[in-house]
This record gives C-alpha cells, structure tokens and sequence, in this order.
C-alpha cells in the first residue's frame, strides 16, 4: 500500500461520473496518485449513487465490500448522492467508514482527506455543510470525463423542476448553471486533447442559463459552441426537458452539421393523469405538435426518451394510454424504469401501492413493444451509409456509435475489419439487431 494514493469507485450516471473525475484532479493535483486496485491505495473514495432503490443497494454494497476488506490505516469516504441525503444512515448500515462528503461540496474533497490523515476519529467525519446549492468554486477542476474520442461536458448542476418522484432537487439543490466562458475554455481544452464527440449533460440542459437570466440558454451556449469548437466533430445533447425544447433549440440542431440530430428527452409517462399525479408537463398535445416539428425540421432525427411505470394510481387504462402513445410515436430509443418509492419526495404521501409483480409485468410489456419498435427502425438503416465514431476492435470485428447512440445506454454498430480507435468512418449498414447495426467499411462496398 503506497503513501499519497487513492483508489476511487464511481457509481450511477454520467454526471456522477463528472464529479468523481473532478474529485480525483483536485487530489492529484495534491499530490495523490490514482491507482486500479482498492488495496494497494491508502484513501478509498465511493461516489455513491442514491437515486432508485437499486442505486443505493449497489452503494452500500459497495461500500460494505470495501469496508470489510479495509486495512488498519486505509481511509474509506463515503461521498456522492446517498450521503448527501442520509449520511448518517449510510455509516450506521457500513461500519469502518471514516468520512462522509455530500454532492453540494464534492470540491472539498481534499481537505477531508487531509483531516482524516491528520486526526484519528473515533466516529465519522461528517462534511455537510449547510449549502442551498452545488458549490460555484470549483477550484479549476475540468468538469468533464473523457470516454474514448468522447467527453462528458457538465453544464449545470442541481434541479429547479417540481417531478413528484424525484429527490434530485433535495439531493443537489435548485439549477446552478456554469459561466458559458469556462464550458467554452472546457470545449478547447478538450478540442485540444483528442476528443471528437462533446456530450453536453445536466440534470436539465434545457434549463442550462435560467439563473443567469439567459434566455433559450441551451440555443446560446450551442451557438457559441460550434463557433468557438467548429472542429468538433459531433455536439450531442442529453436531458432535454419537454415544454423546454424552444423552437431556437430546434432550429440550432436542424442548420449546425456538428450539433447532432439525437435528442434526449425522458417523458416519463404518456398519460396526462399520471403526468399530472407526477407533477409533469401533462399537455400531450404539446408533445406531439413539438415531436412533428422536430421530425419535420431535423433530417433523420433520432430521439430516446425514458419511462416510468407503475406509478402511484397507475390504472391498467393510463398505462394502455402510455402503450399506445409508444406504438404512435415510435422512438429511436426508449428505457423504463419501475416506480422506486423514495421518501422526502412529493409522490411520498401517494405511497407505493402497486404490487411488485404488476410492476414488472407492465414493464416488461412496455419493453416488449418498444423492442418490435426498435428493431423496426433499425432494419430501416439497411442499406444506408452512417458515420460511425470507433471505439474498439477484437477479432477482426470493430465496435462503434453513430450518431443515433449515446455511450453506455444506445446500441453499437459492429462493422467488419480492424478500423483506427477514435476515427470517424463511413460505414454502409448491412444488417440489424435489436438495439444494433452491422455493416462494413463503406470505402470497401466502393473498391468492390
């Protein structure tokens, strides 16, 4: 076990995934060195995810791991999304934890790393200061993680939106947008260092500039993006609001070659009565003059959206109703979820009154649909040549995205031979899974 060195495990989304990377610049530049192994470091680092029932299991089994194979002088913090909001309930489940460190002052992470050192604490050490928001001092960190030839960029933090079900807003805080110069400095940096694809998230980049006074700010941090980067491949946008997505936005998206044609945007639900018990935009007729016009304005849009079902009050018609939306508007892409009970939220007092099994039949029927839909759409692109950004190879067979594919959530396309990681390939699709392409090298399809 080397001195000054720090083994860190980040779980749940991308945007935790940001803060962890931020978390482990501020300790390098310290002096620390990240290593691979958990017993080979002297700080253990668990960025904790505490946004469903199965996030926080993974947690604190995580955790629970860890702590049992600790070492007398490893140092184990617990920080992230869980302990934010139940800090000491996390460390009464995991005994052998020494320190707690919430989302809202992530960049305090070195100086609990350095009180744990300097003091023995017979109890945890718990870092919660009272903060209404995500800390604007962030100390220089790039708010970003690099994955390949892409990069998540953060633009904002917390949440100002009312959704019933979720804790976000108790766990993060209202909207705190970043200053557009430093995501613009951050879009050079890494310009510069290699990356082809900039995947712009928040937990709402459609509110991105609000508490700026900013209007349609998301349409202007995207001018000047393409702008200050014009030789950005590919800008993709993730968690899109509905009733947010301006006709600014629309029109950005439809004339700029490198904002790409994708959009995610979780509805939640299609029912204007489980919208409303959820606290969501419940206008559908919203939704579908908004989906027309972008299909209409943005060639070979590609959208993915998220599901909620078994919702408190679900009714078998209300979920029929979400069923039959899917069928009409057929997504590119579509994820569910099965309602996880959280407690501080404004769905508390509704309960969790659905039984597990009903869950799980529905989600798997809504599954079951978009997976015909899926692959409907995927047979569409037989024939048709898709730029595909190359991620890896083995065997003779290389694995990429297209535009339609967001990392870790969207499908791949698999294309014959050994391509070069991180470049940009023709590629003339030849076949079709349910979530994947195949194909082969379109300068090939040309030589033959």
């Amino acid at each position: 076990m080397a001195k000054n060195t720090f083994h860190l495990v980040s779980l749940g989304c991308a945007k935790n995934t940001v803060d962890s990377d931020s978390m482990a610049q501020l300790l390098v530049r310290d002096g620390y060195h990240a290593v691979d192994k958990a017993n080979r470091a002297d700080v253990l680092i668990v960025n904790t995810c505490g946004f469903i029932g199965p996030a926080k299991k993974e947690s604190l089994d995580t955790l629970r791991d860890l702590a049992a194979g600790k070492k007398k002088n490893q140092i184990l913090i617990a920080a992230g999304c869980l302990t934010q909001r139940y800090g000491v309930e996390v460390a009464r489940q995991v005994p052998g934890i020494d320190g707690i460190l919430g989302t809202r002052r992530w960049m305090d992470i070195v100086q609990v790393v350095g009180e744990l050192r300097k003091t023995k604490h017979p109890q945890p050490l718990y870092h919660l200061p009272e903060a209404k928001t995500v800390g604007a001092d962030e100390q220089e960190a790039l708010r970003a993680t690099v994955y390949g030839a892409s990069a998540y960029l953060k633009i904002a933090d917390g949440c100002r939106r009312p959704c019933a079900f979720c804790a976000i807003p108790l766990i993060k805080g209202t909207a705190v947008s970043r200053p557009i110069e430093t995501i613009l400095d951050e879009a050079r940096v890494l310009r510069d260092a290699g990356v082809r694809e900039l995947i712009l998230i928040a937990q709402d980049t459609t509110d991105y500039g609000h508490d700026l006074g900013m209007k349609d700010g998301l349409a202007v941090l995207l001018e000047q993006l393409t702008a200050t980067v014009p030789d950005m491949d590919w800008i993709r946008i993730m968690y899109a609001y509905p009733g947010y997505v301006t006709d600014r936005l629309i029109n950005i998206m439809a004339s700029s070659k490198q904002v790409l044609p994708y959009l995610d945007m979780p509805l939640q639900h299609a029912d204007p009565k489980t919208l409303y018990r959820m606290k969501r935009p419940s206008n559908m007729e919203w939704v579908h003059r908004t989906l027309e016009k972008m299909r209409s304005k943005i060639d070979n849009l590609a959208i993915r959206t998220t599901f909620i079902v078994g919702y408190p009050g679900e009714t078998e018609e209300e979920f029929q109703s979400l069923l039959d939306f899917i069928e009409q508007t057929r997504f590119d892409r579509a994820g569910a979820f099965q309602f996880s009970f959280e407690p501080g939220t404004a769905s508390e007092p509704l309960g969790d009154p659905l039984p597990p099994q009903v869950k799980e039949e529905r989600y798997e029927r809504l599954m079951e649909l978009q997976q015909g839909i899926s692959m409907q759409v995927n047979q569409s692109y037989v024939g048709k040549t898709l730029d595909v950004l190359v991620e890896g190879f083995n065997n003779g067979l290389s694995v990429g995205r297209s535009y339609r594919d967001a990392p870790e959530i969207d499908g791949y396309v698999m294309v014959e031979g050994e391509l070069p990681i991180g470049e940009i390939v023709p590629v003339k699709i030849t076949g079709a899974m349910l979530y994947d392409l195949a194909g082969v090298p379109a300068q090939q399809v040309i030589a033959l």
